[in-house]
């Protein structure tokens, strides 16, 4: 059934009081506000922009345990996040794939340290493993990732980890909330947090198309809002002091060519503390990723010539050829809600678990984390609920809840993230039109996003319900002004909202490109 914005905007007309309002729609939103309805709760859901319009579209796209935080010995954060990954391969297949990952050695020692540890990977993963970690020597290792530096290199370990799409693991949980009777509306910012003696019994909202006003009872409010959560709790307190230290990690996008194959490269310690890896995605080469401590977070944060010179120079050490500025096709940057902690000042070192607290209005917030522990940052956020009384005990039904699109059999990419939608995507008018040459989108996707995903500009299509912007910024910007075209059909709107269309994407598609390549 279509989603309509005009129908959903005359429920919350309509509603009465909410068991259940999250504001944020990325990972940790969508989780929370899964988690409740699945458990019968009335939920709504409000986001200030698009769905995954910030961090949630900006990841590594991998669903893993972590080998960085092995060397952390963080063992608790690893086992819990290997069985998330388990849980998501199960109920979402069309969207989870196992990928195998070589680490290259080119020191004596290398392979055993590194081995040793992915071994203990493997044995954290128990029952929902994705396969089991081997030693390679020098050949195996070249013929699995043939663009290797062949000097030095010793052999490699092979191990197997978790790929996604990370805006359409979103798209799919925005739909699934839907599947439990949820409700879920993007381009909605909470503007004010109703108080009645102290106590927060509502929220503003604010329709950005028409500017209308909405206010929305809720028995329990709950603050997801990645990096931004500041902000809404300085909205409930403006005396209270920012609980995170932001950083971004910034990604190249550069051809297939220069990692053929189907298997990744890890780097498991690079000059900055971290990993760097290099994967295939979309039929495109992905590099990243940087770990920059940031002085407040951005909706779109611009990478730094250091970053970019890092990633790199860290490739070439590795990968022959290497890429080189004027090969980079898009360049992405996500900012990451780091927890702050008063004893260190590297962002790479602070943990990637999750938070809740609770304000004494009763604002509850639930940041940090990562997408792999989403679905279990939401159980917790609800079971927290439920602890102080607010809403009654029920018991959580994620861990097998399959995802909207669920199928076992999905079809070939790029049609796959649609799992069972594909087949009637296919009878969309559009079907066989490209949008680009170098892009695999058609137009009937872009009808598909405006009817089914709610799409509501040329940014939703070309950078959430497809991912032409991550891939290739210059042909996702020649594709927009037939995308800007269809959109305006099926919305019904002018040539001039075409044209604002076209000026504000081009804006923003400038900043995925590189200098060398404008």
């Amino acid at each position: 059934m279509p989603l309509v914005r005009a129908n959903i905007l005359n429920i919350l007309r309509q509603s009465r009081e909410w068991d259940v309002i999250v504001i944020g729609g990325g990972a940790t939103g969508l989780g929370t506000a899964v988690e409740a309805a699945s458990r019968g709760f009335r939920t709504l859901l409000l986001e200030k922009y698009d769905f995954a319009k910030a961090t949630s579209s900006r990841s590594t796209k991998l669903i893993h345990g972590g080998v960085r935080y092995l060397a952390q010995g963080n063992l608790a954060l690893v086992r819990e996040a290997l069985h998330e990954r388990g849980l998501l391969r199960r109920n979402a297949p069309h969207l989870v794939k196992a990928l195998s990952f070589v680490v290259p050695g080119y020191a004596w020692w290398s392979q055993l340290y590194y081995g040793a540890g992915l071994k203990l990977y493997d044995l954290l993963s128990g029952r929902l493993s994705v396969g089991h970690s081997q030693f390679l020597n020098q050949q195996d290792t070249l013929e699995s990732v043939p663009t290797l530096r062949q000097a030095g290199l010793r052999g490699g370990i092979l191990y197997h980890d978790g790929q996604f799409d990370d805006a359409r693991l979103a798209i799919t949980l925005m739909r699934t909330l839907i599947d439990q009777g949820g409700v879920a509306l993007n381009y909605a910012p909470v503007i004010d947090l109703i108080k009645t003696d102290g106590k927060i019994t509502g929220v503003r909202a604010q329709d950005t198309e028409t500017a209308e006003m909405l206010t929305l009872n809720g028995k329990v409010i709950i603050n997801a809002t990645g990096v931004f959560v500041d902000t809404v709790r300085q909205m409930d307190d403006p005396y209270a002091e920012a609980m995170l230290s932001p950083s971004q990690g910034i990604h190249l996008v550069v051809s297939q060519r220069f990692l053929p194959g189907h298997c990744a490269m890890m780097i498991p310690k690079t000059d900055d503390g971290r990993v760097l890896f290099a994967l295939p995605w979309h039929g495109k080469t992905l590099l990243g990723t940087t770990d920059t401590p940031v002085d407040r977070p951005e909706y779109e944060p611009r990478p730094l010539a250091t970053e970019i010179d890092f990633i790199l120079r860290t490739a070439a050490h590795y990968l022959s050829p290497a890429p080189t500025e004027t090969d980079v096709l898009s360049v992405f940057v996500g900012q990451r809600p780091l927890v702050k902690a008063d004893d260190t000042q590297s962002t790479a070192a602070l943990s990637r678990e999750h938070t809740i607290r609770l304000s004494d209005s009763g604002l509850l917030t639930i940041t940090g984390g990562k997408w792999t522990t989403y679905r279990k940052m939401g159980e917790d956020a609800i079971d927290r609920v439920i602890e102080q009384g607010t809403l009654p005990p029920r018991p959580s039904v994620t861990a097998t809840l399959k995802l909207h699109g669920w199928t076992q059999t999905p079809q070939a990419a790029p049609l796959d993230v649609y799992g069972s939608e594909a087949d009637c995507l296919q009878q969309l008018p559009g079907i066989d039109q490209l949008l680009h040459p170098r892009l695999p989108y058609t137009e009937a996707e872009v009808v598909w996003a405006v009817r089914h995903e709610m799409a509501r500009s040329v940014e939703d299509v070309l950078a959430r319900r497809t991912r032409a912007l991550f891939l290739d910024a210059a042909a996702s910007l020649e594709a927009a002004p037939r995308v800007a075209m269809v959109l305006a059909t099926e919305l019904g709107l002018s040539e001039k909202w075409q044209q604002e269309q076209m000026t504000a994407y081009r804006s923003l598609a400038i900043g995925y490109q590189l200098p060398a390549n404008l």
